[in-house]
């Protein structure tokens, strides 16, 4: 989506801030979603909810393909999508904790797919770029729905080990309160600049639904019924740590590539394919580190990786303000700071997963699978949107607002630094009795 904006603006007669509005609601349905769809796969099944939110998916990828304006595109892309992947992607870490029972093979299964799904968030541009400019940005969407056919055809193999459980209770009121409550916290930023009073309103409104949404869950764990989310997920602070980047670091991936990317269609011009064809660096970057996270992992601590990733993740964003100066500067000025962000962001992916999964026993996995996913989620979300509004409020003003909103990256990443050197050197010293350990850490120093 991101190197489309110019085509979809122009077919659709929209602008850059309603792409941006689409990709962010899109991020941030994902986000709100994804702990009520966790908890749905122990009633309705794995299986049914990875294959249900594939086609989901797919017929949004219809959808898109077919939108004659906007609001067609907000609902294929932003909702029918949106569903599709809270759907599908809880699954998936459930079923690897439970298809992979050595230690060793579970932390690196868990390495492949995260590792996996930075490659794909780097290497979208590109791809989608190809199509775009081969084609058309509608071609890129029916590309989307081929694919999810395949894999919903591949995906009939699949085999749930744990059988549904129909009569289990859901939680809907938690539902509807964390969900709204995160919708209007990022609604709010989009507001920033248009509406200050809508942003202080929708902020109020979101802190003050989230803050019930946490009493609620403990109310009913106090009258033994069961809540969206157990508190005790929030008692271990090893994982809050490790949420938090994972939350940063898909702030910075994401909010990264929208700033560089609409900033390459908008000032230089660039069309689709230049635009991910520049992407490539962020690509390599992250398939090298992924590649060697596993190695990395049996060498170093993991909260020596992720504080590495961030500090490598600043110094590309350094690059990127430093070697980007003028109107004038070569599209390969951009290649070195991608490749570090890539090599940062792919670095610490891996660490960041294996230590919140590994926190808690399998019995709690299903739940700490949605938080973890809905928590990189909703950090994608907020980077489309600090971001991309910085970005988009005059974007006529040229190098500057994308200074800006670069600066304001470069902090979040600095703030990265900071919270991973907080994560014990030993994380399985202060984990729950029963939770699955970490395979990949080496044996920590006393502190």
């Amino acid at each position: 989506m991101n190197v489309m904006i110019n085509d979809i603006s122009r077919d659709l007669h929209t602008d850059v801030k309603g792409v941006q509005t689409t990709i962010t609601l899109f991020l941030l349905i994902m986000a709100v979603l994804m702990i009520p769809c966790s908890k749905l796969t122990d009633r309705w099944g794995r299986k049914r909810c990875f294959i249900g939110g594939l086609s989901l998916y797919g017929i949004g990828a219809v959808l898109s393909a077919v939108a004659p304006n906007l609001g067609v595109l907000i609902l294929g892309y932003s909702v029918f999508q949106g569903v599709g992947t809270a759907f599908l992607i809880p699954p998936v870490y459930i079923l690897t904790t439970m298809a992979f029972t050595s230690l060793q093979s579970r932390a690196k299964a868990f390495g492949v797919i995260s590792g996996m799904g930075g490659i794909g968030a780097a290497a979208g541009p590109l791809i989608g770029g190809a199509i775009t400019s081969g084609i058309s940005w509608r071609g890129a969407f029916v590309f989307q729905a081929l694919i999810v056919a395949t894999i919903v055809l591949l995906g009939r193999r699949v085999v749930d080990p744990v059988a549904p459980e129909p009569d289990r209770p859901f939680d809907v009121v938690g539902a509807i309160l964390s969900a709204v409550g995160m919708f209007f916290l990022v609604f709010g930023i989009l507001q920033a600049g248009n509406n200050n009073t809508l942003l202080i309103i929708s902020l109020a409104i979101g802190v003050a639904l989230l803050a019930g949404f946490f009493f609620y869950i403990r109310w009913r764990e106090r009258t033994d019924r069961e809540p969206l989310l157990s508190t005790d997920l929030f008692k271990n602070r090893t994982s809050n740590l490790g949420l938090a980047t994972q939350n940063l670091q898909w702030l910075l991936l994401i909010g990264t590539s929208f700033v560089v990317s609409v900033f390459l269609q908008t000032e230089r011009h660039y069309s689709a394919i230049k635009t991910g064809v520049i992407f490539t660096a962020a690509t390599v970057g992250i398939l090298a580190s992924s590649l060697a996270a596993q190695r990395w992992a049996k060498k170093y601590l993991q909260k020596t990786l992720i504080a590495t990733g961030f500090g490598v993740t600043v110094a590309g964003i350094g690059l990127l303000l430093g070697l980007v100066k003028t109107s004038s500067s070569s599209a390969w000025a951009f290649a070195p700071g991608l490749l570090l962000i890539g090599l940062g962001v792919g670095g610490m992916l891996t660490p960041s997963v294996n230590l919140v999964q590994s926190a808690f026993p399998e019995e709690e996995q299903g739940e700490i699978s949605g938080l973890s996913r809905s928590a990189s989620n909703l950090g994608s979300s907020i980077g489309t949107a600090i971001a991309g509004t910085i970005l988009v409020s005059n974007l006529v003003s040229g190098n500057g607002t994308y200074v800006a909103a670069m600066i304001v990256l470069a902090a979040v990443a600095l703030a990265g630094v900071g919270i991973s050197l907080l994560l014990p050197a030993n994380p399985l010293a202060s984990a729950p009795e029963g939770a699955v350990p970490s395979a990949t850490q080496p044996k920590a120093r006393p502190d």
